[in-house]
């Protein structure tokens, strides 16, 4: 921790200060100014010396002083409609956990998949990807484990903690994967996916917008392709054997779990009908053209369709919780502001730092001066490209913050497709992708984090299992970028 002070406290700021003095890029002030800001909003998240949402604030003071942008105009750049989308999605989802919904869907899914090992692990796996497509991954993982802690407290008491060990791991580590990998399947699922989305805006303002249709689109097929994989390889490392301890029986009855949530409330069922009606509008608003096949989206039956997005939809949806009254609850509403301050506001001022850095980026001229010097990657092959980022970005993230990490890295790779001539999709999309696909360490994602501290995983298990992960992730999203994107995006 000394040591961690000692650089982001003495040496990041002389560095930035001498910068700021001596003006050593061959540029303008403004853009020398740039890199000495985002040189120390680096240092700062990468080494988390304060908190995040901290570091995040820190162009306000510094881009009006530096002369990189006014007051007016960084502040702006802290909220718009990706925050809107995100903070509408976020109350629906609060309102899923507030009536206890996200437990009875978690529930019924593994009712349906059925009591074998593999079932078992099938199921845990897709409970804990599709919540994650919805609420945060932190909270479908927080719900998902005291369930499958009281499924192991059953089978080591048939069979015996030592010959359940094994199974215990892929089971643990099976959620926290799939919370990760469910995550990036829509645009609110995971921070890093609206941080993209605002900065690709930012960075490319004549280019379409990604609405949450389109993102999903791409996505989804990308996640499932990642789940499948994740489930083959974890079932051979830590279920098959357990065929031969179970003998075609257990004593899990995940039927008996869920009657005790007793009836569907009529609170559960409205939410329910909120959820889907707000799911439904996201992935209908936009134009949709794949091929031949043409669909206009509902936002065109309005005099101004362009007026509207995902955030309008998010919020509107979400507003309605606030409106409807509770039946259980005399006098209140089926959701309460008590219940949004449980939101994660430091997460959306982190979206907002993200915003103005990549708005400074542009403003100062500082992504011309990053564009010149990545001239010389212009020789190498597309796919060559999409690999190396892809790893670093994976790699990176197992160490930092998945959304600092974003931030960071999709300003200059917007520089770098510009400079090399290639789509910025291209390196924008598996950037954020691998954002959410750190596997190997405890401090890398809160899924992981969260496992781990079950003390029933080493940080060896974790990491044999989430390098092999790391590195079919790298392939895979590679190679689908590469082959995909610009079909499902027209360019």
């Amino acid at each position: 921790m000394k040591i961690k002070k000692i650089v982001a406290f003495v040496i990041t700021p002389i560095v930035a200060v001498l910068i700021v003095l001596f003006q050593p890029l061959a540029t303008s002030t403004a853009a020398n100014n740039m890199a000495a800001v985002t040189i120390l909003m680096a240092v700062w998240w990468i080494t988390e010396i304060v908190p995040l949402a901290v570091t995040a604030l820190l162009p306000i003071v510094l881009f009006p002083l530096l002369g990189i942008m006014d007051g007016k105009t960084t502040s702006s750049t802290y909220y718009n409609h990706i925050i809107f989308l995100f903070i509408g999605g976020f109350i629906i989802a609060l309102a899923l956990q507030k009536w206890n919904l996200h437990k009875r869907i978690a529930l019924k899914i593994l009712m349906l998949t059925g009591v074998s090992p593999a079932k078992v692990l099938f199921g845990f796996m897709f409970a804990s990807s599709f919540l994650s497509m919805w609420i945060s991954n932190t909270a479908t993982t927080m719900m998902m484990l005291p369930i499958i802690l009281s499924v192991l407290q059953k089978l080591e008491n048939l069979y015996g903690k030592e010959k359940t060990r094994n199974y215990s791991i892929g089971l643990l580590l099976g959620i926290a994967y799939s919370s990760s990998i469910g995550g990036f399947a829509t645009l609110i699922g995971t921070p890093p996916n609206p941080i993209f989305a605002q900065i690709y805006l930012i960075n490319f303002p004549n280019n379409p917008e990604i609405s949450f249709s389109q993102w999903m689109l791409f996505a989804l097929p990308l996640s499932i392709t990642m789940f499948t994989l994740m489930y083959v390889l974890l079932y051979f490392l830590f279920a098959k054997a357990q065929n031969k301890i179970w003998k075609g029986k257990s004593s899990i009855n995940f039927d008996s779990e869920y009657k005790k949530l007793g009836k569907a409330s009529y609170e559960e069922r409205i939410v329910f009908i909120i959820f889907i009606g707000t799911a439904v509008l996201w992935m209908t608003r936009s134009a949709l053209n794949i091929g031949d096949f043409h669909f206009a989206g509902w936002a065109s039956l309005f005099k101004h369709p362009s007026y509207l997005n995902d955030g309008t939809v998010a919020i509107m949806m979400s507003l309605i919780l606030f409106l409807i009254p509770s039946r259980q609850n005399k006098g209140e509403v089926l959701m309460d502001w008590e219940t949004v301050k449980k939101m994660p506001w430091g997460i959306i001022l982190l979206f907002g730092g993200g915003f103005a850095l990549a708005s400074g980026f542009n403003e100062s001229g500082f992504s011309t001066y990053l564009g010149n010097a990545m001239r010389a990657l212009k020789g190498l092959h597309p796919l060559l490209i999409i690999f190396a980022v892809s790893a670093i970005m994976i790699f990176l993230t197992e160490i930092t913050s998945n959304s600092s990490s974003t931030t960071m890295i999709l300003p200059i790779l917007a520089t770098l497709a510009v400079s090399t001539d290639i789509h910025p999709l291209l390196l924008m999309l598996p950037a954020t992708f691998a954002a959410s696909m750190a596997f190997m360490l405890p401090v890398a994602t809160p899924p992981n984090a969260i496992v781990f501290g079950s003390n029933r995983l080493t940080i060896k298990d974790m990491a044999r299992t989430g390098l092999i992960l790391n590195i079919i992730g790298i392939i895979v999203i590679s190679l689908w970028t590469y082959y995909f994107a610009a079909d499902y995006f027209a360019f």
